[in-house]
């Protein structure tokens, strides 16, 4: 599929981890997704019913991060893609999340999961 849609850089604060300190306050978590679909008829149409709906999806995923306590970022991951993939239009969804400062001396930590819509049938 060759029709993405991208949220790039969202930034939101969540506890996430497994270490005591780190279940304390709110830590900075980036999150960046991938949405593929068959875009070709809103490209045609220019009506929003034809597209997948980011915004719909950002609301979503911002909801589930804000109110999260997960201990991995694997978790979260997999239930951002639970949300990508409840709309009918999306086909395949891929979530990268960035944990800033996990690790000293490195810029980030990251994890990246893909999934495709199970076929019909």
């Amino acid at each position: 599929m060759s029709d993405r849609i991208f949220i790039r850089d969202l930034a939101l604060r969540c506890i996430i981890g497994i270490y005591p300190d780190e279940r304390r306050e709110k830590q900075d978590v980036i999150i960046n997704v991938v949405l593929a679909g068959d875009l070709a008829t809103a490209a045609q149409s220019d009506q929003i019913e034809d597209t997948i709906n980011y915004k719909t999806i950002k609301k979503q995923i911002v909801k589930l991060v804000e109110a999260s306590d997960f201990n991995l970022i694997e978790t979260m991951a997999g239930r951002i893609l639970d949300i990508c993939l409840t709309d009918p239009k999306v086909e395949q969804a891929t979530v990268t999340i960035d944990k800033p400062g996990a690790l000293r001396f490195a810029r980030s930590v990251a994890v990246e999961l893909s999934r495709r819509r199970a076929a019909a049938g």
